[in-house]
């Protein structure tokens, strides 16, 4: 099933989206955000649109401000007007009873989404999470981490890194060695696409600007775990056991800290949870799905 895709001005910045629509609508409608760097709608959700849609969810995936092919917005990209920016998007498409969902960056401000307008998506889906945790890495060395990122990140020295990484087919295939573990899953096809985000889009640029705004040298800025006992809307945890940007444990004590958290750990996967192991993810979303939408059915009038 091929995606519709379309432009709509949102807070005066253009913004492009993917939109798969069933033959027969008959589940709720999912919001799906993609996560940072050379990311973008149709690279994080080309498989799970379609699934979705084929059982009866209509499906909206937007490219975030300076990412895919929405060209750069003129306010700052930082994770609080992200979050500003996700709710007026929903307004301006609109949503009004709706499932949301997110991998990364865009779990996190599906997230903040949540805390911000509590009670508005009727069911949240996460995957590998950001705002989750307090520093960039745990143990002896998370203080090192975080200090030295903060240093590169102001220097402007990770930003040209990352600009030599995105053109280089070998450090791209290594690199996604990580965040994809399935090697059939890595194919010959993704890495070209996320080399031609990379080398097109500014994404990896406007990522880099969200970093300054979070990354500060002693923590970052944004985290939820606090919050989390008020979050309502039922959640599907989803986490890579092999994640290595944000620990499996701190996703454990968060879905123990959420009133209706359900987790689910993939196994062997590592960060791009749903492009690594979309076998175990899509049924877990679905039936995620079916339960939300079930529970919509059965309250009373």
């Amino acid at each position: 099933m091929d995606p519709r895709r379309a432009r709509i001005t949102v807070a005066d910045a253009e913004i492009s989206f993917l939109e798969w629509r069933p033959a027969e609508e008959s589940g709720s409608t999912v919001l799906l955000l993609h996560g940072g760097g050379a990311d973008s709608a149709e690279l994080s959700w080309s498989e799970v649109g379609p699934a979705l849609a084929a059982t009866g969810h209509r499906v909206i995936a937007p490219d975030h401000p300076g990412f895919g092919r929405s060209p750069r917005a003129e306010w700052p990209l930082t994770q609080e007007r992200l979050v500003r920016y996700v709710g007026e998007f929903a307004d301006a498409v609109g949503l009004t009873d709706y499932a949301i969902g997110g991998l990364s960056l865009g779990g996190g401000i599906a997230l903040g989404h949540l805390l911000a307008q509590p009670g508005r998506a009727r069911g949240a889906m996460l995957l590998g999470c950001y705002g989750l945790m307090p520093r960039l890495a745990d143990g002896p060395f998370g203080g090192l981490t975080q200090v030295m990122t903060f240093l590169l990140l102001r220097s402007g020295a990770l930003a040209a890194m990352t600009r030599r990484y995105m053109r280089n087919r070998s450090a791209m295939e290594r690199g996604l060695q990580d965040l994809v573990r399935e090697p059939t899953a890595r194919t010959p096809e993704l890495v070209d696409a996320v080399l031609a985000e990379g080398a097109s889009g500014t994404g990896t640029a406007v990522f880099s600007e969200w970093q300054k705004d979070q990354v500060l040298w002693n923590r970052l800025r944004t985290e939820y775990t606090a919050q989390l006992p008020s979050v309502r809307t039922p959640t599907l945890l989803v986490h890579g056991d092999h994640d290595s940007g944000v620990p499996i444990g701190r996703i454990r004590f968060a879905a123990e800290r959420m009133p209706d958290a359900t987790l689910l750990t993939v196994p062997d996967a590592g960060h791009w949870v749903q492009r690594d192991r979309p076998d175990v993810v899509i049924p877990a979303m679905l039936t995620h799905l079916q339960r939300i939408d079930d529970a919509q059915t059965s309250r009373p009038e």
